[in-house]
């Protein structure tokens, strides 16, 4: 996984706990940084000798310098960092965008996009790229706390402003009053399954787009099944997941001191290493190959998924990948241990 040396050009603050950051990009980097909306940006910093990395949703539109959206975690390594103390003009590591929730705004369509707080990073740039396309439509229901709270709230007023109809705001706060009840409260089962069919024509709806907690993207994705919406035309990307991964589902067969050769393939080079059983394929493998991709280390941005083409393993966490992939031996190298004798995980595949 290459990492780039990117100077800042801006950091603007959007809230009090939250900022977007701007990134030039050289000449000789434009179509390695060329991102689909709904991509992110993995970054890298090294503190006291260790190796860090974050990923951030890039909130600006196709053709636009790269740039993400910053929400304060208390404590946070990277937030911190990021909100208070980088300043334009300094470089920071960064590869190039990634990831499969990504959409085209080359088609046209009717777009649903459902987020919450800093999920509405990925979302604005998907709202600002489709509706590109003249024969584009965008409804976009966006829960917060409260209006202090709100992201990017003048730019999607922008957005709102510039394409009139074609693009349907709806803000839901939990902690402030509306003028209308059903925009009052947290925007969860009930108020999408009140919500959704009097904002949204569902049966004519070519994407639906979700970004948020768990919370939120568990209930969105299990009242559009219930309303009838295809599987296939739902698209969800995770910003946090607030529970431990699950325990192995075979803990007798991680017994101290016994191992497994994994066999990793990575940019066509192949690197076999003994592996503790209870220690992950990504964990391991880093020491030996520190090329390896990967950014969480969560199980929900699916940077580390590769493929297993030997053996047996066991993933104990997957908010990443459709069940289309793990029927096709993919994994989230993050989650995953070995079990069986010989492993080998293609990242190439």
């Amino acid at each position: 996984m290459a990492f780039h040396a990117l100077r800042v050009r801006d950091v603007e603050r959007l809230t009090d706990d939250a900022a977007a950051v701007t990134f030039d990009v050289p000449d000789d980097l434009r179509e390695v940084f060329d991102f689909a909306p709904g991509e992110s940006l993995t970054l890298r910093r090294t503190v006291d000798g260790v190796e860090h990395r974050r990923t951030y949703s890039i909130c600006a539109p196709a053709g636009a310098a790269p740039r993400i959206g910053v929400r304060a975690i208390p404590g946070g390594l990277f937030s911190t960092w990021l909100l208070d103390e980088l300043a334009p003009g300094e470089t920071v590591e960064v590869a190039a965008p990634s990831g499969g929730f990504r959409a085209d705004p080359s088609q046209p369509g009717r777009h649903l996009c459902i987020a919450a707080g800093s999920g509405i990073t990925p979302m604005l740039s998907i709202a600002a790229s489709v509706l590109a396309h003249p024969d584009s439509t965008v409804t976009l229901l966006y829960g917060n706390r409260e209006t202090t709270s709100v992201m990017f709230a003048e730019e999607l007023g922008d957005l709102k402003n510039l394409h009139g109809p074609r693009f349907d705001l709806v803000h839901v706060l939990s902690r402030e009053p509306r003028d209308v009840e059903l925009f009052s409260g947290r925007l969860d089962a009930d108020r999408l399954r009140r919500l959704l069919p009097l904002k949204v024509p569902l049966a004519s709806v070519d994407h639906v787009w979700l970004c948020g907690p768990l919370g939120l993207v568990q209930d969105a994705r299990a009242v559009l099944e219930e309303l009838g919406v295809p599987r296939e035309k739902v698209h969800f990307e995770l910003f946090f997941v607030d529970e431990p991964p699950p325990q192995l589902r075979h803990p007798d067969r991680v017994v101290e001191g016994v191992t497994s050769d994994v066999t990793v393939v990575l940019d066509g080079r192949t690197t076999t290493h003994a592996v503790p059983r209870d220690q992950t394929v990504l964990d391991s493998a880093q020491a030996v190959r520190s090329d390896l991709p990967f950014a969480c280390k969560g199980g929900v941005c699916g940077t580390c998924r590769a493929k297993v083409v030997d053996g047996d393993v066991e993933m104990v966490r997957n908010y990443a990948l459709e069940p289309e992939e793990v029927e096709q031996q993919f994994v989230l190298t993050c989650q995953t241990y070995p079990v069986s004798e010989a492993v080998t995980v293609d990242f190439d595949a």
